[in-house]
């Protein structure tokens, strides 16, 4: 890669141990960089600022920028649209590439860079994230995709390189990076990676969590949770408030506490591969349960199947990086159709790493409820409404 004075590279700066490495390589050009530092969940704000502390130290110019309540709102529209991939696995990290490039990318343009860098594996999935989200917010930038280019390769020939050179430089690694693992978090959820666990036959349990328990390490006593939905939205989780951040703050809180967040799936990649994937998400992982029994009391059969089959295509779609594309709006407005008047209040009881559905009440256009026994069991009574 060649860049001079003029072109000022923006890095996305996740402070794992690929992202940091190419700040490494990118200094030691050394092409102009600034590293922009997103706060989307992924940690606690003071780690995030030990990281900004290293990187600036080690002579970096840095950018912060809080997009935790974007994180949450697209979060959100996961929850909406049920918007997951193979096995039920929530797009966390798709996800965090439609924010990150989203915000970023035109910040970069902003502040006068021509490029933006980022610390993906050549040839995978998030390689492909990013150009395809780069092109559409942001197309008169170009990428640098370091672990593509031979320079970058024969610096870091492997993790062990780059993590030598991470505490050579004292930079701050994020906790769940290393040379042998990585995690991607973000508020919506965490993915994890390893040799080891892609390994079909290492047990999950060989996993360490990064925020949430194992069911039998959870509380003995159950918790009964109550989630409130307004026009086929989240509008409040045990009093947190209607704001996407408060209520998803609040039931990741619930599900990493009480055992809700496991997804271990061999998912369908972009480049048409499988590969095993680890995934907490706590707080989708619990509002789901609430939101799939509003959904069976109050869309009709044909409008459920339709709403299901939409839901495929957009999992698909944030999955591949194109959450943007024509055919993913068309589907969200349809998502909207179909569930924009669905409002309700679902109670559950959460408990060692089950959530139950305890009762429910549905406001708005419901499909009318049938009873049997309730008239002696051999001749259905009146129709009613939930």
């Amino acid at each position: 890669m060649h860049a001079n004075d003029n072109e000022r590279i923006g890095l996305f700066q996740a402070g794992g141990l690929s992202s940091l490495a190419v700040g490494v390589w990118l200094t030691e050009l050394p092409a102009p960089t600034t590293h922009y530092v997103a706060d989307i969940g992924q940690a606690d704000r003071s780690t995030i600022d030990e990281l900004i502390s290293s990187l600036r130290a080690f002579g970096a110019e840095v950018v912060l920028v809080d997009l935790r309540s974007t994180m949450a709102a697209v979060a959100s529209d996961l929850l909406r649209c049920r918007a997951s991939h193979d096995g039920g696995y929530w797009n966390t990290t798709g996800a965090a590439r439609f924010v990150l490039v989203s915000e970023l990318a035109p910040l970069m343009r902003a502040d006068g860079c021509t490029m933006f860098a980022h610390g993906c594996v050549g040839g995978g999935n998030d390689q492909r994230r990013f150009a395809r989200y780069g092109t559409e917010v942001a197309p008169e930038l170009s990428i640098v995709e370091p672990w593509t280019d031979p320079q970058a390769l024969e610096r870091f020939p492997h993790r062990e390189a780059m993590l030598k050179a991470v505490i050579e430089h004292k930079l701050s690694l994020d906790p769940g990076s290393s040379d042998v693992r990585s995690t991607d978090a973000n508020l919506a959820g965490i993915s994890h990676e390893s040799a080891e666990l892609e390994d079909l036959e290492t047990p999950v349990t060989k996993l360490d969590p990064r925020w949430s328990r194992w069911p039998g390490q959870t509380a003995a006593d159950p918790e009964t949770v109550t989630v409130t939905f307004r026009d086929g939205l989240v509008a409040d989780v045990n009093g947190s408030g209607s704001e996407p951040l408060e209520w998803m703050t609040e039931a990741n809180e619930i599900g990493a506490r009480h055992g809700i967040w496991l997804c271990d799936v061999v998912e369908r990649r972009i480049i048409g591969t499988v590969c095993r994937g680890i995934y907490e998400a706590p707080g989708l992982e619990l509002l789901d349960r609430a939101w799939t029994r509003l959904l069976q009391a109050s869309l009709d059969v044909a409008s459920r199947d339709l709403y299901d089959r939409l839901s495929v295509v957009l999992g698909a779609a944030m999955y591949e990086g194109r959450w943007l594309e024509p055919a993913a709006c068309a589907a969200r407005d349809a998502v909207d159709r179909l569930v924009g008047d669905i409002s309700g209040t679902v109670t559950l009881s959460v408990h060692r790493g089950l959530a139950q559905v305890e009762g429910m009440e549905v406001a708005g256009n419901v499909v009318p409820q049938q009873t049997r026994f309730g008239s002696g069991g051999n001749r259905w009574s009146k129709v009613t409404t939930v």
